[in-house]
Parts: C-alpha cells; structure tokens; sequence
C-alpha cells in the first residue's frame, strides 16, 4: 500500500483484509450477525405478510395535542360537575406535566359554538367546532380509550411515533419503508410536511434510528425549493449533474465491494433517487394545476405553505404512489386560554381534513388509503391556571394528559361510522376496552398488510420492532 494511503486504514477493513487467526474470523462472525438482515441488501424490502387493507396511509398529528374533550369525546357528566373539586384520586399521586395543587373539574363551554352535535347515520357526537368534519362523520372510525406512558411533549412524540421515548429507534414511517416500500421509484416511500415549528421530538420523529437512513422521512416544503440542495447549482447542467452523481455512485460501488458497509448501498440509492426527484418533485409540488374548486375546497393557495396546502399535497402524493405520508401541523399546547385558541386552530384543520376525506373518496383512493388523525396524548378534565368556572373560564387551560385520550382513522380498512372504547363518565381513564399505543401501532400495521411482531431488525445483539414486546391488533375497528 502506498505511504500517504496507510493511516485510513480502518480496524474493520484490516481485520477483512488479513483475516488471519482466531481474532479475525472471531470478528468477522460478529459483523456478520450484527447486519445480517441488512449486509446483503440493505434496501430490499421485506415484503407482506398477509393481504392488506391499505396501500397508502395519511398521519396527520397534531402537535402538542389537542383538547379531545372539548372536540370528539363529550361528558354530560364532566359538563355538570364542571368547577367542583377534582376527586382526590385523579390528582393525588398521579403524574401532571404542570398542575401542582389539586384543580377543579372543568366542561366545555355553554354555547353553541361549542356545543356536540350527532352526526350523520352513526351518530358520533363531534363539535360544532368542526363543522366539514362532521359532514363526513360515517367516515370516521374513533377510539376513545387509547392511552400512553409518557406525559411531556419530546418523550411522548417519541413514544407514539417510534414506540420508545427516547431517540434512536425507527419512526413507524421508517419502518413501513423498510417493510413495504413504495409505488413509485421517482419519489421516496416516506414524505414529512410541516406546518408551523418543528415539534420537541425533532426529525428523530420520522427518523430511520437503526434502520438504513434510505428509510428515514424526506420533508418537503410546500413553499419554496421543495426539498432542500435539491435544486442544480447556478451554471450547472442536468447533463453535468448526472455526471457528478454516476461519477461519485461509481466510487460508492467501489467501496460498497471492498467494505461492504450497508449505508454505502443506502449512499447509492440516495444519489440515484435525488437526482430522479428533480423531474418528479416539482411536477407534484406544483397545485397550480388544481382546480379553482379543488383549492376552494381544501382551503389552499397555490405555492402557499399551509396546512390545508399539505393536505392537498397528501392527497397528490398517494396518487403518485407514495406509501406513507406524514402531517405535523404545531399550535395544540393549550394550558391557557384552551375555549379561545381551539376556535382558530380547528378553523385552520377542518376544512382541509374534510376535503382531503372527500377526495379521497371521490378519485376511488379512501378504501385504500388509511387516514390517521391523533397526537402524542390528549388533555386533562382539570383545569389549569383557573378554576374553571365563571369568569375566569376565557383564561382556563387544560394540562397534558396520558391516562384517555381519542384518536380517529378513516378508510383504508376500518370501520367507518364506528367508535371503540370509552373514557369514564369524567373523562379521566380508559374505562371499556382500553388500547395502548402500542396496540393502535400494531393495528396499523395490520392494515398495511405487516405483521408487527415479524417485522422486526437486528441491532445491538437482538431484533427490534416498533412494538418492542408488545402490542395487540384491535381486529374490533377493521372491516
């Protein structure tokens, strides 16, 4: 070997290289079990397991979770006891995010605007808040028990979209690449869109952790360069731009046979998809050849960066093939001022989400396409920072809650105009057919046709899932 070459000589390639004595087949045998589910070809997908439901899936979370009780789950009784003493035993010994002396019970607001109605042949209550949703409310399959570990934002984010709370682990996105890929080799399997800040967990929410970083989220911009460095630099060429990437692919090979490190292969892929994304990103980006309906409807604006823009977007993307599409839209956090700031963030969702249902619908892609609306936990009965009665009602919040909160799904498999589980009569606990995040993960992979429990990865000596060990399909919301 040439001098000026000797000191990148890695340990790993030595060992490879030399392979003599007990050390190095001793360490070879290791390398070979810690990646042998990913060495051979670390983008292959593994494939279903049994037939599926759902093609594509929507996930739509509200960061910062919103106050469920005063939009899906209604309480008479949590409205009749509003201002009393919360009971001793939803605040002694219990874990609240920032409640420190015991709160009153507190109801939603006496008013129209507020006020539940039943909707549609089902008859789910749903609020006057959010008025396109009920219109679809046969649609709607909700579950009014599930319930999490964790009560702070980041941990809670983390938790539910990655099934562990701290980072490190695949986002269940990154695992659905892993398993099943995508329709479309133009566009990546997993596509993050934003509205507003970044939510406490950061990127590790639709990150790939130990899995091949060719699965992790690509986010797109719905204003703007779509995805970031994708562009040419000025005064170069598409033909020069290909150029650079077979150029440099050619030299990943080269590593990829010597080394035979599995990010090498996903370096490759990526290259390969980048260049590919710049013909096909733009054309899908681009809203302007929607329909001055459509863009009624959704509530969009060309080129505008919105949630009712990523909605549209959603909407174009399972189209093209794209498997899992992730909405975050921030502002649900409301320990103060709860009744005033839900009117202007379901004024944001509302329309959109329904129009997104609606069109779904109407182009034959709901059945196929699972829509996912919920959040990291949901909110507390108690009031925060107000008693919760008279006048002090405008300034009241509710805290993060982890013990009930409901979430909903739509198409894609599941039992449209049905609801599942229930909160008690105050809505503090999960009192019939309780349901974990894990078990709602599970059944989501269920429908796209994964097996959670054999989907699994091998890393640091064991095999990972997103479940980790646990988990239950509720087979009770599939059709």
């Amino acid at each position: 070997m040439s001098p000026q070459y000797k000191n990148y000589l890695s340990r790993r390639l030595f060992f490879q290289h030399t392979g003599f004595g007990l050390g190095g087949a001793a360490l070879a045998s290791v390398f070979d079990r810690e990646s042998q589910a990913a060495s051979a070809d670390p983008l292959q997908k593994r494939g279903l397991h049994h037939q599926p439901k759902a093609e594509h899936i929507i996930y739509i979370h509200m960061v910062g979770a919103p106050s469920h009780l005063d939009l899906f789950d209604y309480k008479p009784e949590l409205q009749k006891r509003s201002g009393q003493l919360c009971p001793d035993e939803f605040f002694a010994g219990k874990q609240l995010a920032f409640i420190r002396e015991q709160p009153n019970l507190m109801g939603t607001p006496k008013d129209d605007k507020y006020a539940f109605k039943h909707c549609g042949q089902s008859g789910h209550q749903i609020s006057n808040l959010m008025p396109h949703l009920q219109g679809v409310a046969d649609e709607l399959c909700f579950i009014k028990s599930l319930h999490t570990e964790q009560f702070n934002h980041a941990p809670a984010q983390l938790f539910s979209l990655t099934g562990f709370e701290r980072f490190g682990r695949p986002s269940i996105g990154s695992w659905v690449s892993y398993g099943i890929g995508s329709h479309n080799r133009n566009l990546p399997d997993f596509v993050v869109l934003n509205s507003g800040q970044i939510l406490g967990a950061g990127n590790s929410a639709w990150g790939s952790g130990f899995l091949p970083t060719v699965h992790q989220g690509i986010e797109f911009r719905s204003k703007g360069d779509p995805v970031l460095f994708l562009s040419n630099p000025d005064g170069m060429s598409d033909r020069e731009r290909k150029s650079v990437v077979d150029s440099v692919n050619k030299l990943n090979s080269l590593q990829l046979d010597s080394i035979g490190d599995p990010e090498i292969a996903t370096r490759i892929s990526q290259y390969e998809m980048a260049y590919r994304m710049q013909s096909s990103v733009p054309e899908l980006m681009d809203t302007s050849r929607e329909s001055a309906a459509t863009h009624e409807r959704y509530g969009s604006e060309p080129g505008a960066a919105s949630f009712a823009n990523n909605c549209l977007l959603a909407r174009r993307m399972v189209e093209k093939g794209v498997r899992f599409v992730q909405l975050f839209d921030q502002g649900w956090d409301h320990h103060n001022g709860v009744f005033n700031a839900l009117p202007r963030k379901t004024q944001q969702v509302d329309q959109p989400i329904a129009a997104l249902i609606k069109d779904l619908k109407e182009r034959g892609l709901l059945d196929k396409t699972l829509v996912v609306w919920g959040a990291e936990f949901g909110r507390t009965p108690m009031a925060q920072g107000s008693s919760g009665t008279g006048e002090k009602l405008s300034s009241a919040g509710r805290d993060h809650h982890k013990e009930a909160y409901t979430v909903w799904m739509a198409g894609g498999g599941v039992k449209g105009g049905h609801s599942y589980g229930s909160s008690d009569e105050l809505g503090y606990s999960a009192a019939d057919k309780p349901v974990h995040i894990h078990d709602f993960n599970a059944t989501i992979m269920h429908l796209l046709g994964i097996d959670h429990e054999r989907l699994t990865f091998r890393y640091q000596g064991r095999q990972f899932r997103l479940t980790d060990v646990h988990g239950h399909v509720v087979q009770d919301v599939i059709t």
